[in-house]
């Protein structure tokens, strides 16, 4: 089998090469290429004919496959179905805002965490995505869209601190200058709680931002959405939140989809604030996006605005995030929908 240069840290490279016999100075080149996009060696003009042949002996750039593209028409977004090697399929987002593009990018094929609005647990966890498959998701969508992403936010389909190693792995990669060169405070992390990660991503990463699912304000309410709860109730989480503020220094985000009926009134907003307040926090009022298998449904940005306004009367700062790409399913927990479709 084939060796896969694409998920080698520059450091594994060099010594991939040393170890076949060629200079070391090779690999940064190699390295180089594969993080600007070249999908194979006899793109790479500045390595001797006779060793891209030898690399496409032995080696590979394994790379994902464009299967579908989307274009939004009320703001330009734009949503990537790609297929990797075994045949999973991942999606990802390219956002345009007026302080830069971003990329939303997915960590895993399917997902196990069973977060009842989302659509991205369907049909459960297939697998882990590869620090590589990771990168490939912005490198593709750039070279789709002609334009450079200036942040990256790990939000798609999967849990990220359920696949820790790749997607430290992959931050680490991204924001080599040999790479992409991306600050790691342009990048945010997204997860439903998962306590031991959340802490080792403060020790490990603690330039990059966080985000934590929360969407409720007690127990009940979010063990009813979310089964992580049942593992890490909510008096843990928050205070595994507050560790992280203090420890990193950094403010966290709480990302808080409205659910019509489920955790949308005041009386939601008022205990949620007595919960955080005093906390380093933002939260990202969300208005829940259509999933019609979930049996659930927002409330709308109207009442998204209202649940902001509440909060931020009751001291915790809020906002209501933008809706994006929601006419093809890019939304916040749309992804995955219709994505079998070709």
């Amino acid at each position: 089998m084939k060796v896969n240069l694409k998920d080698m840290t520059p450091e594994e490279l060099r010594a991939y090469f040393i170890g076949t016999g060629e200079k070391a100075f090779r690999a940064s080149q190699v390295f180089r290429w594969m993080h600007q996009g070249a999908g194979g060696f006899d793109e790479m003009t500045n390595l001797p004919a006779a060793l891209r042949d030898k690399l496409g002996e032995t080696a590979e750039i394994r790379c994902l496959n464009t299967v579908r593209v989307l274009r939004s028409a009320l703001d330009g977004t734009v949503k990537f179905v790609f297929e990797t090697r075994d045949g999973r399929r991942v999606e990802s987002v390219f956002m345009r805002y007026r302080y830069g593009n971003s990329v939303c990018v997915s960590s895993q094929a399917g997902c196990r965490m069973g977060c009842r609005f989302c659509s991205s647990a369907r049909e459960g966890l297939e697998r882990n995505l590869s620090a590589g498959e990771i990168t490939d998701q912005i490198l593709l969508a750039e070279k789709d869209t002609g334009e450079r992403a200036g942040r990256v936010v790990i939000m798609g389909t999967g849990e990220p601190f359920d696949n820790f190693e790749n997607m430290k792995r992959f931050v680490e990669t991204i924001t080599r200058k040999e790479s992409r060169g991306l600050s790691r405070r342009n990048i945010t992390v997204s997860t439903c709680g998962l306590i031991p990660e959340m802490r080792r991503f403060a020790e490990e990463l603690p330039q990059v931002n966080l985000a934590v699912s929360l969407h409720a304000a007690n127990d009940e309410t979010r063990n009813m959405l979310m089964p992580v709860n049942r593992k890490y109730g909510m008096n843990e989480l928050l205070n595994a939140s507050r560790e992280y503020t203090v420890k990193t220094g950094r403010r966290i985000t709480f990302e808080y989809a409205l659910i019509s009926g489920v955790n949308d009134g005041r009386a939601c907003a008022a205990e949620l604030a007595g919960r955080l307040r005093g906390m380093n926090c933002h939260v990202n009022v969300i208005s829940m996006n259509p999933v019609a298998e979930s049996g659930l449904t927002g409330g709308g940005r109207e009442a998204a605005a209202a649940f902001a306004a509440e909060l931020g009367g009751a001291g915790v700062q809020a906002t209501v995030r933008r809706e994006l790409g929601r006419d093809i399913a890019a939304a916040c927990g749309q992804l995955r929908l219709g994505i079998t479709a070709d």
